[in-house]
């Protein structure tokens, strides 16, 4: 039995704890449903859900190195409408008390608050905007990298919605603080930092890349100081919620991004390795907080010593 010491509110939801399931992680939860207890866990991030359905990218599409994995998936979805349809009335079914939120993809900026309205009559309880994906607008530059975008973005799924609304962020970002000050201040509630880095792997055998679209996103252990920095100066800049994305596998990687101005957490590569990881890190918290006598663990957030 998890203590109290775990739970948190966020943005008006309550959340049992703070471990979350990234987008991509689980599809829409059905996959994970006989290997792990999904109940166990804080919430869950779907897979993208995008106006039309997506095919995605070529295979192979997953990579695994060294320092973690790379992937290409191409945003692959079925379309808002089975999400409205089949797959969130599935995990309203089947959970009890796990949060749900709905990972946004668009290739327009209108893409991201049509996808919002048609969900709005379904169980649900908040959406994460992914604007790592490219703008066809605007030449496949990303909607994040353009302030004036991002916030026309955000301001129209804001009219769409009263649910709160996160904003993905990508670690390649200029300045990331201001991106997630321009998300904030046009109607975001909270920001998830951060999505993948962009990678390219080469199998040296065939001379070629070893994903089938070329590069893809780069994703593991390798990425948590990257996650930490950037949660750290969005922390800096901002007083909303951020979730914690990027590289973590332990309950340790979770206090850290804790202190570095996390409220909740999502683990994305750890759990595609072991179904089970992300339960596991759950209890080592709950121990890990035991051991070092706190009370919550949301009492941590923001809590480096730096600067």
């Amino acid at each position: 039995m998890i203590s109290a010491r775990l739970e948190t509110d966020v943005s008006g939801l309550r959340f049992r704890n703070p471990v979350l399931l990234a987008a991509g992680t689980a599809a829409y939860g059905r996959e994970l449903s006989g290997v792990t207890d999904l109940n166990q866990l804080g919430g869950i991030v779907t897979k993208a859900v995008s106006v039309e359905q997506r095919a995605g990218a070529p295979a192979p599409r997953v990579a695994e190195f060294e320092g973690g994995m790379i992937n290409a998936v191409g945003l692959a979805n079925p379309g808002v409408e089975k999400a409205r349809s089949d797959d969130l009335p599935w995990l309203a079914a089947n959970l009890r008390n796990t949060r749900v939120i709905v990972n946004v993809v668009g290739s327009r900026v209108e893409d991201f608050s049509e996808v919002v309205s048609r969900l709005e009559d379904t169980p649900l309880d908040a959406y994460e905007l992914n604007v790592s994906c490219p703008n066809t607008k605007k030449g496949g530059v990303e909607f994040g990298a353009d302030c004036a975008v991002l916030a026309d973005l955000v301001t129209r799924a804001r009219a769409a919605t009263r649910r709160p609304l996160f904003v993905k962020l990508s670690p390649t970002l200029t300045d990331i603080a201001l991106s997630a000050r321009t998300a904030v201040d046009a109607g975001a509630d909270g920001i998830s930092a951060v999505n993948t880095m962009p990678g390219l792997l080469i199998d040296t055998q065939t001379r070629k890349p070893k994903l089938g679209f070329g590069t893809g996103g780069v994703s593991g252990p390798g990425l948590l100081p990257v996650g930490l920095l950037a949660t750290w100066k969005i922390r800096k800049a901002v007083s909303v919620p951020i979730i914690g994305v990027g590289g973590i596998s332990s309950a340790d990687d979770v206090v850290q991004y804790f202190l570095a101005g996390a409220s909740l957490v999502a683990i994305g590569t750890a759990a595609l390795r072991d179904p089970r990881a992300p339960s596991r890190i759950v209890r080592d918290l709950d121990r890990w907080c035991s051991s070092h006598n706190v009370q919550r663990l949301a009492d941590l957030t923001g809590g480096l010593e730096w600067q």
